[in-house]
């Protein structure tokens, strides 16, 4: 009997290990130094796309900058920086418009991020130190402070009662281990939830200074630290090796792991989640090193192709256009329905409709558009 034990206890570790090893097959590697092979992909096979055509009214003219997009709602802005939120459906149709900017503690002062809650039909606007909140008619709820000290960037809706955000300082613990917390926040008052860290041995420097033009440049301000993925979001901190996974649970897992080591590196080529589907993981190399132009940095496009197992350079065109134009990903969204969001201009459109150059529903839409229309909305979708 003992000895059958001691064989019961062997078989238990062997099939967990068995089971280790399968899941760290599941764990995807990329190499960034790579010399990957190149693929055209058409995007009406990977995504759905939308066009939305904002109303135009002596009221509602605007120059297009979304600012969230939920499933019966747009929030937009223009450019300057005027303080107004224009609300239209999903349809293009005008809604409303809203400004509250100003001084008073009811006010926001900057409103670069706003996100839409239509679950509790309030919008969120992060206004530097603090968060203020208004219902979908303007009508100030509530605001709160942010923690002292304390800033967040890739600030968005993480459930019905809490915002997610990447802290913009990095914590040093008691054993002098470095990490990068995200916060768990509060919708109701901006509380600590849950502080989810990631924790590395150093730091990276993520200021790049152009010595000749006196400019710097942090990396950070080109990286989205969250990015959906069905029902959880991924987490990527420069100075770690290792992109992790966030279950509405709070569990976290490893997701991707890069090669070489980030610090082995100079300069650092950081790999980047952008948009992640059923069958393929659109990723970019982002090379610590400022371009021509101050702010951009030289980048590689690369997917992850789950089915075939195998990683490609990718140039994506849109099939609504009759000549191939490659497509570039901007605008990444925030939540489960729609992966990232382009702004398409009225007079540009109606020029390549002139020249033939529009099929589809793209045509059918400039076809309805005169010179002075706001523009059209482009939203990419997750296949359902």
């Amino acid at each position: 009997m003992k000895n059958l034990t001691v064989i019961f206890i062997i078989s238990l570790l062997l099939m967990a290990g068995c089971g280790g090893n399968r899941k760290s097959d599941d764990l995807i590697t990329v190499d960034v130094t790579a010399n990957y092979p190149q693929i055209e992909l058409n995007l009406q096979d990977v995504m759905d796309v939308e066009y939305i055509a904002l109303e135009t009214t002596d009221d509602f003219l605007c120059q297009g900058l979304v600012l969230d997009v939920g499933k019966e709602m747009i929030l937009v802005r223009n450019l300057i920086n005027d303080g107004d939120i224009f609300i239209f459906n999903r349809k293009g149709k005008a809604v409303r418009k809203i400004n509250r900017m100003g001084q008073s503690g009811e006010d926001y002062v900057s409103y670069g991020r706003v996100m839409l809650d239509e679950e509790n039909n309030e919008i969120f606007i992060d206004d530097w130190r603090k968060i203020v909140v208004y219902d979908l008619y303007g009508k100030f709820l509530r605001s709160f402070p942010k923690a002292e000290g304390t800033n967040y960037s890739s600030l968005q809706n993480f459930d019905r009662e809490h915002l997610i955000g990447r802290e913009t300082t990095v914590r040093i613990d008691e054993n002098s281990t470095a990490s990068q917390p995200f916060a768990i926040i509060s919708k109701k008052d901006g509380s600590m939830i849950k502080d989810i860290r990631i924790r590395f041995k150093q730091g990276i420097n993520p200021t790049v200074v152009m010595a000749e033009m006196q400019f710097a440049v942090n990396v950070y301000s080109n990286v989205n630290s969250i990015t959906p993925f069905h029902n959880s979001r991924i987490l990527t901190e420069l100075s770690s090796d290792t992109i992790f996974r966030l279950f509405p649970d709070y569990r976290i897992t490893p997701f991707m792991t890069r090669t070489p080591p980030i610090h082995s590196m100079n300069p650092e080529l950081f790999l980047l989640p952008e948009i992640l589907t059923d069958r393929y993981y659109f990723l970019e190399i982002l090379k610590k090193e400022v371009e021509a132009r101050p702010g951009f940095f030289p980048r590689t496009k690369l997917v992850y192709d789950k089915q075939e197992k195998a990683t490609y350079r990718y140039t994506v065109y849109n099939d609504d256009y009759s000549s191939k134009k490659p497509l570039e990903f901007t605008a990444f969204s925030s939540n489960n329905e729609i992966a990232f969001r382009q702004k398409l201009e009225a007079h540009e459109l109606i020029e390549l409709n002139r020249k033939g150059e529009l099929k589809g529903k793209l045509k059918e839409v400039a076809t309805e558009l005169d010179d002075d229309s706001n523009p059209v909305i482009m939203l990419v979708k997750y296949k359902k």
